[in-house]
């Protein structure tokens, strides 16, 4: 079997809902849910789309954003266990997401080392929170994801990488392009049926790892 590398969405796929979208809900002025249709809808691109939502709160608002996610955010059931079953299966698992690492960070601390994680970063030196872009696309992604995953991917895997994507979202498409298997629920089910994506529904990582497993015995 071909070595195997994970990589996981983090918002609406490790956590039951999407951490941007309850922030925005809960702080931001109502012209966030404009520039989100305008993301899933592929009208701006994901870069721009989060920058504009961030750009609409004051950073002043930093530790009761913060504190509002972390006390609200809900793992999805069987996570502690999966990350367990990867580290005994000897699967590297990096967490790719297009969250912020004031929230992301806290969330994953004690699961995931931080040199595994990456996510956009915050810069609340001004009046308005500043999104920062330290995973930028590469020479062959032109679609300004803002953290960009095929990038990640291309940089971590090479041919011989059994490549396996879980997400849930428009964030995650460009990534199951690249996979050799995709685990994918939600909005992710729907663009991967548009582009004619093989893919495994599930709702839990109970349900991901039972995925995973058959692999294991058919491969």
């Amino acid at each position: 079997m071909n070595k195997q590398m994970i990589f996981c969405d983090f918002d609406g796929t490790i956590t039951n809902s999407d951490n941007i979208i309850a922030i925005m809900k809960k702080f931001a002025p109502k012209e966030w849910d404009d520039i989100k249709n305008n993301v899933l809808s592929q009208q701006i691109s994901i870069k721009e789309g989060v920058g504009k939502m961030f750009s609409l709160l004051p950073t002043a608002q930093k530790e009761v954003i913060s504190e509002y996610i972390v006390a609200h955010a809900e793992i999805r059931d069987g996570f502690k266990e999966f990350v367990a079953y990867t580290k005994e299966e000897g699967i590297p698992l990096y967490i790719v997401s297009g969250g912020i690492d004031f929230f992301v960070e806290p969330l994953l601390a004690g699961l995931i080392e931080e040199t595994n994680i990456y996510c956009n970063r915050a810069d609340f030196s001004g009046e308005k929170i500043n999104i920062l872009w330290p995973h930028a696309c590469d020479a062959k992604c032109n679609n300004e994801c803002g953290c960009c995953k095929p990038s990640i991917i291309r940089n971590l895997a090479d041919s011989e990488t059994y490549k396996i994507v879980i997400g849930d979202s428009i964030t995650d498409l460009e990534a199951a392009k690249l996979a050799d298997q995709v685990i994918a629920r939600d909005f992710l089910i729907k663009k991967c049926e548009e582009h004619s994506i093989a893919f495994s529904p599930f709702k839990t990582f109970y349900d991901v790892m039972d995925i995973l497993k058959k692999r294991e015995v058919t491969a």
